[in-house]
């Protein structure tokens, strides 16, 4: 069956010239987004193409250079090669990619978000309030798991949202953020939280065959309770069960900025011979999720397969290498969304869910100024394909027996 290549009617007249500023950290990304809004721009047929407001609407690419050089003491500036006024910038950043290095003082530093979020700021420095409107694609949101202040800390996320807004961003787009009511922090501007559970849902019927796809042979699972929305939200949307994992700490003790876990208590009917999907925002060291899936192995779970938008994998992945040869998990799906390592592609376990087609359809919908209500919310894309699946359109394509 062909596939089917979905065309968005986007007729008003563009917020003004396409620009996609990418930092460095994420250019890969940004490549494959380009790839799409270039294709999409020449075969879209519009009356009004040719005219004065449509200026500048096709292009052989809509990515500007940008440079971020440094000093030798490490600090640095921002510098952008071509002209922006009255462009609509789009400004992606991945604040987690630990991959890039700049020099201090002679030596080789690995670079922070910290040091990713000071670049952000002086590109939107180095704009100089010449853009039209000005959107930043972070999908990693800086500091999202500092969100809430307990007792005398900071909340690094709400500052940096409010630092963003008063430098002249319109609009802030992240990707399955660890708490989205951040966002109170800038409540008269522009914060979109986008979901990630299309493109799993798709990379699961695509890559997983023999899949069930019904309460009695499928359930979905969340590690904690602070992840039971995005649990219940892909469950109601399978019409599926949905099981819950209560993470009982030890609050006397503080290991590595966290309480330490004592125990994993589960809520849910049984998980006997069902395929289990555990889901999360992120898998950071990974500990926590591999502990979930050992008590779903301990009670007689079938098949246990991962979804998670950002997989940081800050520890390494010996231990999920290990997981995976002693039968504990089947298959970890993340997101292309920050970087990949390339031990990490290389890995049997591992399926990459890429989201630079979603990325385009939210940059060429946003400027046009239309809605993107159908993106923030694909129930009606999810059950298209999951009906497609049960006609065994899909079925052909996928791969793994396991």
């Amino acid at each position: 069956m062909p596939k089917r290549e979905e065309k968005r009617d986007l007729e008003t007249i563009p917020v003004g010239t396409l620009g996609v500023i990418p930092l460095k950290g994420v250019r890969p990304l940004a490549e494959k987004v380009d790839y799409y809004l270039v294709k999409w721009r020449a075969q879209r047929e519009n009356e009004h193409k040719g005219s004065l407001a449509f200026s500048g609407y096709e292009r052989p690419s809509y990515l500007l250079d940008c440079e971020l050089p440094r000093f030798g003491t490490g600090e640095g500036k921002g510098v952008i090669k071509t002209t922006v006024r009255g462009d609509d910038l789009y400004i992606m950043v991945d604040v987690v990619n630990y991959s890039l290095t700049y020099k201090l003082f002679g030596r080789e530093n690995h670079m922070s978000p910290d040091d990713h979020y000071q670049d952000l700021k002086r590109i939107i420095a180095a704009v100089g309030g010449k853009a039209r409107r000005i959107t930043v694609i972070m999908p990693f949101l800086y500091e999202s798991r500092q969100h809430k202040r307990n007792g005398r800390e900071s909340l690094d996320c709400a500052l940096a949202l409010q630092e963003l807004v008063n430098m002249g961003v319109d609009n802030i787009i992240t990707f399955d953020a660890h708490d989205p009511r951040v966002q109170n922090a800038i409540p008269l501007n522009g914060f979109e939280t986008v979901r990630t559970t299309y493109q799993f849902v798709k990379a699961l019927l695509r890559n997983i065959s023999g899949l069930k796809i019904d309460s009695d042979h499928m359930m979905i699972i969340s590690p904690d309770e602070g992840g039971m929305s995005r649990a219940i939200y892909t469950a109601s949307v399978l019409g599926l069960d949905v099981g819950m994992f209560y993470k009982r700490r030890d609050y006397t003790t503080v290991v590595n900025g966290r309480n330490p876990i004592i125990s994993h208590e589960f809520l849910g009917s049984s998980v006997e011979g069902k395929t289990v999907v555990i889901i999360d925002d992120m898998i950071s060291s990974g500990e926590s999720m591999l502990d979930v899936a050992k008590e779903l192995k301990a009670r007689k779970a079938d098949r246990i397969l991962v979804f998670s938008t950002f997989g940081l994998f800050t520890n390494g992945l010996d231990i999920f290498d290990k997981a995976y040869e002693d039968g504990i998990i089947d298959r970890i799906f993340t997101t292309n969304l920050i970087y990949q390592a390339p031990e990490l592609l290389s890995r049997e376990w591992y399926i990459s869910c890429d989201m630079s087609k979603y990325i385009a359809y939210i940059i060429d919908t946003l400027n046009h100024d239309a809605s993107i209500s159908d993106l923030l919310n694909p129930v009606e894309r999810i059950h298209t394909i999951i009906n497609s699946y049960k006609n065994g359109e899909l079925e052909e394509f996928a791969t793994l027996k396991i």
